[in-house]
C-alpha cells in the first residue's frame, strides 16, 4: 500500500473530471436548440407543472435536456477517478470490459483479490441487471482463478456515493454472492482513507467555480434564444397555447 498524493490527485480532478465534464455540458449546451430538443422531451409533463410563462416553458426544457445525461457522464468520470485513486495506492488496474463485463477495477488489498463494478449510487438497476452483473462476477472469478491463480477473491458491488447497511448479498451460490459498498466505506476501501469521500468535494468546487462562469453566460443566452421562439411559435394572443405546442411535438 502506498501513500495517496493529494496534490496529484487534485490536479486529476482538474483535468480528468472537471475540465472535460464541462466541455460535454458546454458542448451540449451549444448544440441545444428548440428544435432539437423540444420534440425529445414530454410536453405534457410541463403542462402538469402549470408552466405559463416563454420563459419558464424554455428553462424547463433546457433543464431537462441538460440533466438528462448527466449524472451517467459524471459517473463515468468518477469512475475513472476511483481507477486512478486504486492505481496509486493499491497498483488497482482498469479491468478489460470485453474480458470481465460488469467488472471495472482488480486490485489487490490485505491479501485478497477485489474485482470491483463501479455505479454512481446505490439504486442502479433492477433484478435482472443485478442477476447479470452476479453471474458475470461468478465468470471473472473462474478466468482470474484459472489465468492469474488467484484463490482469496471478493467480488464488489462499488458505488459512488450513497449507503447500504447490509452490504454482504449472499446466494445460495457461494460464487453468485458479492459485497455492495458504497459511499465512505467505497472510498476507503480503494484508498485506504476513510476520509476521502469528503476530501474529495474541495478541488471538486475548486475547479467547478472556475468554469461555471463561462456555462453560465452560454446558458442565459441560451435561455433567451429559446425564449424568443417560443414566443414566435407558440403564443397566441400572449399565452402559451398548448395545443401548438402538443401538435408540434406529436403531430403526424
Amino acid at each position: 500500500m502506498k501513500k495517496l498524493n493529494y496534490d496529484k490527485l487534485n490536479k486529476f480532478i482538474a483535468s480528468d473530471v472537471i475540465q472535460p465534464f464541462y466541455k460535454i455540458r458546454l458542448e451540449r449546451l451549444e448544440f441545444a436548440k428548440l428544435s432539437n430538443i423540444s420534440k425529445r422531451k414530454n410536453p405534457y409533463l410541463f403542462k402538469a407543472k402549470n408552466i405559463e410563462t416563454a420563459g419558464d416553458f424554455a428553462k424547463g426544457v433546457l433543464d431537462a435536456f441538460l440533466s438528462s445525461q448527466e449524472e451517467t457522464i459524471f459517473g463515468a468520470l468518477m469512475e475513472n477517478l476511483a481507477i486512478h485513486v486504486c492505481y496509486q495506492v493499491f497498483n488497482g488496474i482498469k479491468a478489460q470490459q470485453g474480458k470481465y463485463p460488469s467488472v471495472d477495477l482488480i486490485f489487490e488489498r490485505d491479501g485478497k483479490t477485489y474485482i470491483v463494478g463501479i455505479k454512481s449510487g446505490p439504486n442502479w438497476g433492477n433484478s435482472d441487471q443485478i442477476n447479470i452483473m452476479r453471474r458475470n462476477f461468478k465468470k471473472a472469478k473462474t478466468i482470474i482463478r484459472f489465468e492469474l491463480k488467484k484463490k482469496n477473491l471478493v467480488a464488489v458491488n462499488g458505488c459512488i456515493y450513497g449507503k447500504d447497511n447490509v452490504p454482504h448479498k449472499v446466494n445460495k451460490d457461494p460464487e453468485l454472492s458479492y459485497y455492495k459498498i458504497c459511499g465512505q466505506s467505497f472510498w476507503e476501501l480503494v484508498s485506504g482513507d476513510d476520509q476521502l469521500y469528503k476530501k474529495l468535494i474541495q478541488p471538486l468546487d475548486k475547479e467547478a467555480k472556475k468554469r461555471d462562469e463561462i456555462f453560465k453566460k452560454l446558458y442565459v443566452e441560451k435561455i433567451n434564444e429559446m425564449t424568443k421562439d417560443i414566443v414566435n411559435l407558440f403564443y397566441t394572443k400572449n399565452n402559451l397555447d398548448w395545443d401548438k405546442i402538443i401538435e408540434y411535438v406529436s403531430k403526424k
